[in-house]
């Protein structure tokens, strides 16, 4: 057993417990407050919207713990355990040239990756998501969707594979990753220019918003901001789930303003008008390019990284591969190295609560924060989010505050010119326009 063995052991036993035992520690705790909606909540939120969040927070809590172990085992079999050198060998048995066997091993290994994580998705999807009400996607159209992505990862999967395996195989003794670098960043600025016209629709349905005061609404709020989309959008979003949301995508002029009809049926116009400010804090505070930034800086150290790990022979026999190749080491690069550093994970969801926090001042300056606490707490209750996560799990993994701190800060903000309350929003009986 060499040193990546032991390095790669450790992490995967390490990340492995600290998972299982927050998810326990999170589950737990949900349901230690599950008879009593919490004292800040009790006049906005019903005993039976509380236990539907609780149970349905521990039933996806349940299934990830599976997800967990399964995971671990899965990565430790198709390493340690020779998995993905009996793939590599099938391929080398083939008479394709070099390049493309390497392709299309990749490839292959990724889609077998995926099969076996199916179970779970159809799990969650038709068991979880349905008991609880939330699924309104199809057989027919769980399987469309899963061949569109299929055919998606062939359509861009193979040109940008054969590109980078090129530059791997002619500089491999140099600094290819440098090279590889800078086909990764044009390849994701591509994507995001192009997500929005090209690939989003062929999931989706994607019409422009209809409602002429609500769009007068928005274009008023785009230009007190100081903000220019590509147009208003209304996505289809009940077609596959009864979750809501609304988001930004694109890239420089192609960018677009997207909102679930799900999220549209729930919140009247004043709650709508927040969210979307909220999505333009993220803008105005630069969050997008400090996270492309980011992004790209952690793309060039973990390239740079994989261009040193490459030439050492006991990096892929370390982790169960007797072929050293450049198809070899991209792959134990995208699905064994990120092990080893784990424990980023929370220091991003602290970074990303962060932006929540400004962005929420943004758009309690520009509307009031009452209509983005009215919008929240429809969203806590319609999505079934918990209101009582346990608060080191929350802390670990979270991208979001908490509600009751995201709502106290609120209510704290000097911005606000108005007090909010929790008591003065209601989340029952109200009809959404």
């Amino acid at each position: 057993m060499n040193w990546i063995t032991q390095l790669f052991l450790t992490a995967l036993i390490l990340n492995l417990l600290i998972e299982v035992w927050l998810n326990i520690k999170n589950q737990f705790h949900i349901g230690l407050h599950r008879k009593q909606v919490p004292d800040e909540f009790s006049d906005v939120v019903t005993l039976e919207a509380h236990q539907k969040a609780a149970d349905y927070s521990r039933a996806k809590l349940q299934l990830g713990r599976l997800g967990l172990f399964y995971d671990a085992a899965i990565l430790a079999f198709m390493t340690l355990g020779g998995g993905f050198q009996d793939i590599y060998n099938l391929w080398l048995s083939t008479t394709l040239e070099p390049i493309w066997r390497d392709v299309g091993f990749l490839l292959s290994t990724l889609w077998f990756l995926s099969l076996l994580h199916l179970p779970f998705t159809i799990f969650s999807t038709f068991k979880i998501e349905a008991d609880f009400g939330f699924n309104k996607t199809t057989p027919v159209k769980f399987v469309s969707d899963l061949v569109k992505q299929w055919l998606l990862m062939l359509v861009l999967g193979v040109p940008l594979l054969w590109v980078v395996l090129s530059i791997m195989n002619s500089y491999f003794e140099q600094a290819w990753w440098l090279y590889t670098w800078v086909v990764w960043m044009a390849f994701q600025l591509f994507i995001m220019w192009a997500y929005p016209k090209w690939i989003a629709p062929i999931f989706n349905k994607f019409t422009p918003l209809e409602d002429e005061a609500m769009k007068a609404r928005i274009q008023a709020l785009l230009e007190r901001t100081g903000f220019e989309s590509n147009g208003i959008f209304v996505m289809d979003g009940s077609s596959r789930s009864g979750h809501g949301n609304a988001y930004f995508t694109g890239f420089g002029k192609n960018k677009r303003i997207v909102f679930f009809d799900t999220l549209l049926d729930k919140l009247n116009p004043d709650e709508v008008e927040a969210v979307l400010a909220h999505e333009l804090g993220h803008f105005k505070h630069g969050h997008i390019k400090q996270r492309l930034v980011e992004s790209s800086l952690i793309s060039l150290a973990g390239l740079a990284l994989l261009g040193w790990l490459a030439q050492l022979p006991e990096f892929y026999s370390g982790l169960g591969m007797n072929t050293q190749s450049a198809a070899a080491a991209l792959l134990l690069f995208m699905t064994a190295v990120p092990t080893l550093f784990f424990f980023m994970g929370p220091i991003f969801a602290i970074k990303s609560r962060k932006h929540e926090f400004e962005a929420d001042a943004f758009a309690a300056q520009h509307v009031g924060a009452q209509h983005l606490v009215s919008a929240l707490l429809k969203m806590y209750r319609d999505n079934a989010s918990t209101l009582t996560p346990d608060p080191s799990y929350s802390a670990y993994h979270d991208s979001h505050p908490p509600a009751k701190i995201r709502i106290d800060h609120l209510n704290s903000l000097p911005l606000n010119t108005q007090e909010v309350s929790l008591e003065s929003t209601s989340m029952t009986g109200e009809k959404h326009d």
